[in-house]
């Protein structure tokens, strides 16, 4: 049985955009570990909230919504770039005065948080990389040209409304018991705001690709990677190729399971991390 934490809600201002995030057993810096955690693409916070209970038994957790994403602000002025978003986490690790900070990267959040490792490594202790993302390439030149078009927003808007939440969910997690009507509607609730489409139409254009091999093999922060045999978003080859890539790090997989896996098997996700954590 675990504790009950309450988070509190904070938004922190950084490169003229506002970032929501949650604190969770917040104690001014002692020794006790830092937890990070940073969702995927089309997610939010809300995709921890089955781990975060757990983790925060054990120290301070903070889980912030990537801009555009989740309650935080959906400017078209920003530059969506791994980097910015990279940055950001940065930003708030420092604000905050982190110590011992372990980061914990789902998807997409994964990749930002192997850029954080290659930006600023002095800041992180170690890293957690669920089903991350990896070496995807920048779009294409004809979606670039197209996300310039005027109304470009609208046939992003009428792409994701088609697939909807339930499609997006079956395609994410391996045993569909598990989505219910408070999933469907958590991971539905941030497009309730039109503002997001046009965000994601400058995301489209910024996003200038994942790390190279080269880059990742720079990289000498510890490192655990944990993936969904079942992963149909990021097959575990991407897995197996990423731990390869990274020197210092470990591999680890679950049988019969997808690429949701902070939804799916938060308990193993959990002692997982604590044995890493602490060894």
């Amino acid at each position: 049985m675990t504790t009950e934490f309450k988070p509190s809600h904070f938004t922190f201002s950084t490169y003229n955009i506002t970032v929501h995030y949650e604190l969770y057993n917040y104690e001014p810096p002692k020794q006790k570990p830092t937890y990070v955690l940073i969702h995927g693409f089309l997610s939010s916070t809300f995709s921890y909230r089955r781990l975060i209970p757990l983790l925060a038994q054990h120290g301070t957790v903070i889980a912030l919504d990537l801009p555009p994403f989740g309650k935080s602000e959906k400017a078209t002025h920003f530059t969506y770039s791994y980097r910015n978003l990279a940055n950001i986490v940065i930003g708030l690790i420092e604000h905050l005065a982190l110590p011992k900070v372990i980061l914990i990267g789902h998807s997409m959040g994964g990749q930002i948080s192997l850029y954080v490792s290659k930006l600023r490594p002095d800041l992180i202790h170690k890293t957690i990389l669920l089903c991350s993302s990896g070496y995807l390439s920048r779009a294409n030149l004809p979606l670039l040209y197209s996300s310039y078009l005027p109304f470009f927003h609208l046939y992003v808007k009428n792409w994701l409304v088609r697939k909807g939440v339930l499609h997006n969910l079956l395609n994410v997690v391996h045993d569909q018991a598990l989505i219910d009507e408070e999933m469907m509607q958590g991971y539905a609730a941030p497009f309730d705001d039109d503002r997001i489409f046009q965000a994601l139409t400058r995301m489209i254009r910024d996003r200038e690709g994942d790390l190279q091999p080269f880059e990742l093999q720079q990289i000498k922060t510890p490192s655990l990677l944990i993936w969904g045999e079942e992963d149909r978003v990021v097959p575990i080859d991407i897995g197996h190729r990423l731990h390869k890539d990274l020197e210092n790090s470990h591999f680890i997989s679950y049988e019969k399971t997808g690429h949701l896996l902070p939804e799916e098997k938060p308990m193993h996700v959990y002692e997982n991390i604590m044995e890493f954590a602490e060894g």
